[in-house]
């Protein structure tokens, strides 16, 4: 029967070993969501961070589509892309003249209403 002595040393070399294998790992599962073509109805809610009757509803409204094969539900993820580029919204503050001259003729506006 052999016996291995085992020091410290060896400890914390089998450590970092182990932690650069589960960074790999983990790295390697990052960013698989936007490597897949098509994500299941799970995979969405996750990465739009929404409940499954909200899915539901992108569904039957025809905002999201989808394709079923079987009982699972599947979309596209360039279609989800698309979903969110066309609801994205600009800060009416990031272009604070624009604003402003708004703000200003809701006042003017408001103003001539009065005297009338």
């Amino acid at each position: 029967m052999n016996i291995e002595i085992l020091t410290k040393d060896d400890l914390k070399e089998f450590k970092t070993e182990l932690l650069s294998e589960i960074e790999k790992l983990l790295k390697s599962k990052t960013g698989t969501i936007q490597n897949k073509e098509w994500l299941k109805s799970y995979e969405v809610r996750k990465l739009l961070g929404i409940s499954p009757g909200t899915l539901q509803q992108l569904r039957v409204n025809g905002t999201l589509e989808f394709t079923r094969l079987g009982g699972l539900i599947y979309f596209k993820y360039e279609d989800i892309i698309k979903l969110m580029e066309n609801y994205k919204h600009k800060n009416p503050l990031s272009n604070r003249a624009t604003y402003m001259a708004k703000v200003q003729a809701d006042a003017d506006f408001r103003a001539r209403r009065t005297k009338w």
